[in-house]
């Protein structure tokens, strides 16, 4: 009984890092400059935690996110552009995950993101982004003597909603590829409420077609309106601790580009340009007085390092709700 209470509280825990550290990085996903690649759900249990839903369970919410950066890395130079100024990149996400069974979980999100750009003629964008879904399996969970060790295999993908440009960055909401990643995660969970998750994956894109007929990049001129985009690995640590009240948490998140060319020299950046970074972040959570199964998180997230992206900082916040299980409330 004590060990239910306890896994019910870590669970609890867990999921109210609602937005999780990949869905820190979801605007910049949209914006091209500083994406993930792949714009995981914004969700209260996401693709890179070590939390499971239980079966029945329906967990929905809002995510919203302002990321903002004025300078960026072409290439390995850093600098600043009179023609862009500041560019933002808000993102609302819709989301939705469900306990299939207690091994497995299943998780969607729909982000709508406006762009802009403080500087220059480039006109803002805005409109529904990529539908994503995912499957979340847990392979194993044992106890040992630190504490609760739990594997999972996650499989995701992902589509355009609509049929935005992805040949206008960064202006562009996103990058218009279809794409499917397969995602291991290792997570510990100790009894007194420290947390320690580690979480890497690998991105297949397709290609995408561009409104004109050829196009220069990588120091070649190609006579053709497809675009091959590179491949994504990407991985992310996490730790935190948590109680019924609060909950905290820090992350490190790096992306490797697999191939592509870097942004020439007074140029625009190009869809399937390389993008590489490294961030940080931190988040706080608490759930609303007298309202137990909802809850509101913020976190703020910050581009330490890149290759042809942009040195943003990202300020997400998060509401989210846990239905009843099987008609009844969650205790």
């Amino acid at each position: 009984m004590q060990r239910d209470k306890q896994e019910e509280t870590m669970r609890r825990v867990h999921q109210s890092t609602c937005v999780s550290w990949a869905t820190a990085v979801l605007p910049v996903a949209a914006a091209f400059i500083l994406s993930t690649i792949y714009p995981t759900p914004a969700a209260a249990q996401s693709v890179d935690d070590g939390v499971m839903l239980r079966q029945h369970e329906l967990v929905v919410g809002s995510v919203y996110s302002r990321d903002s950066w004025n300078e960026y890395w072409e290439g390995a130079l850093k600098r600043e552009n009179g023609n862009i100024g500041t560019l933002t990149t808000q993102t609302n996400a819709w989301f939705a995950n469900y306990g299939v069974t207690d091994r497995l979980t299943v998780l969607g999100a729909i982000p709508h993101v406006w762009t802009n750009a403080s500087q220059g003629v480039l006109h803002s964008m805005g409109g529904f982004q990529d539908l994503t879904v995912a499957a979340k399996y847990r392979v194993f969970d044992r106890s040992t003597r630190l504490g609760d060790v739990r594997a999972l295999a996650v499989a995701a993908g992902g589509f355009p909603l609509t049929d935005y440009t992805p040949d206008f960055q960064p202006l562009s909401i996103g990058f218009g590829s279809k794409r499917l990643s397969g995602r291991g995660t290792l997570n510990l969970q100790t009894e007194s409420g420290w947390f320690a998750t580690g979480s890497m994956a690998y991105t297949w894109r397709s290609g995408v077609t561009l409104d004109r007929p050829f196009y220069y990049t990588d120091d070649q001129l190609f006579f053709t309106d497809q675009v091959d985009m590179p491949n994504v690995f990407d991985y992310i640590a996490t730790a935190g601790f948590g109680t019924s009240r609060i909950q905290t948490a820090l992350a490190f998140s790096q992306q490797r580009t697999l191939g592509g060319g870097d942004i020439r020299r007074q140029d625009m950046p190009f869809v399937s340009n390389r993008m590489n970074f490294s961030r940080i972040g931190g988040m706080v959570s608490v759930p609303i007085p007298g309202l137990r199964t909802l809850a509101v998180q913020v976190q703020y997230g910050y581009t330490i390092a890149g290759r042809n992206v942009g040195q943003s900082s990202t300020l997400t916040t998060g509401l989210f709700y846990r239905l009843p299980v099987g008609g009844r409330a969650v205790q």
